[in-house]
């Protein structure tokens, strides 16, 4: 029996006339992507999400930050109301975020990604095609070729994207993530069948193919790494790899908290981001 295509409810919808942002539209070959942009008189921070993070998932990380940015979050191809499509890998993820910097007319923004956000960050820094003032990576996944496997199994997530196809609500998300902010779990039950089964399914491929590694040491200019003190993902032996390849990086683990590190410490995520960004916002 085939699945469900995506599908954004009007509930979903209504989400965005209650947040302080303005939707906007880039390119990327044949796919329309779409942004929210916080505005704010500050350096332009283009904000990446994770792999089943529409960009309104991220509203409460973006409206925290207007006083020393300008937050722009991209809805990642096949996710929010952006279009789908294309292999899901990391160097066509990042023509994308290119084609975005290029087609909003942004001049050498921040960036920052969260888990496979951060990975397109490390890979935009890396091939430097676009300016950039510096990076912040979260919590990226350091699984790859001879690596240990991501710790979240591919089923976990197609079995919470069948929940949210077939309808779910804050109580079934919170059975998976219990410790996140209530409208955080509210914003996940409506967003996530906005999320294309293939993105996920191929990305989380990628996650065990594609090596952080080949990039992380290229990045260019200022570049910070925040990971969860508990996360399963950046691990100590990461944490090790990382600095040894890329000495030049500040680093900087967020107390009680695992690998989704806004979700589960909100205000510590947040003072150390603000705390990564403000040398690069001088």
């Amino acid at each position: 029996m085939p699945h469900p295509q995506r599908s954004v409810p009007q509930s979903a919808l209504a989400d965005l006339a209650d947040i302080p942002a303005t939707s906007r539209w880039a390119r990327s070959g044949t796919a329309r992507l779409h942004v929210l942009d916080y505005g704010g008189a500050g350096p332009t921070l283009l904000m990446l999400p994770g792999i089943t993070s529409p960009a309104v998932t991220m509203d409460f990380v973006a409206r925290e930050l207007t006083d020393l940015v300008r937050p722009l979050v991209v809805d990642v191809r096949g996710r929010g109301l952006s279009d789908g499509g294309g292999a899901y890998r990391l160097e066509e993820y990042a023509e994308d975020t290119e084609a975005v910097v290029a087609g909003l007319g942004l001049h050498r923004p921040l960036l920052f990604g969260h888990s496979m956000g951060a990975r397109i960050v490390a890979a935009v820094a890396a091939r430097g095609k676009v300016a950039t003032a510096g990076s912040v990576l979260a919590d990226p996944p350091m699984s790859g070729p001879g690596r240990a496997a991501y710790p979240t199994r591919l089923a976990a997530f197609l079995d919470q994207l069948t929940q949210a196809e077939r309808g779910t609500d804050a109580d079934e998300v919170a059975a998976s993530w219990p410790r996140w902010p209530r409208r955080e779990q509210e914003l996940r039950a409506r967003w996530l069948a906005s999320c294309e089964r293939r993105a996920i399914t191929a990305t989380h491929e990628g996650f065990e193919t594609e090596d952080f590694f080949d990039w992380w040491p290229a990045v260019a200019g200022p570049a910070a790494l925040l990971y969860g003190a508990d996360s399963p993902v950046v691990t100590a032996d990461g944490v090790a790899e990382a600095r040894a390849l890329l000495p030049s990086a500040a680093f900087a683990a967020v107390p009680d908290a695992g690998h989704m590190i806004f979700w589960d410490n909100p205000p510590a995520a947040l003072a150390a981001l603000r705390a990564a960004l403000r040398p690069m916002t001088g």
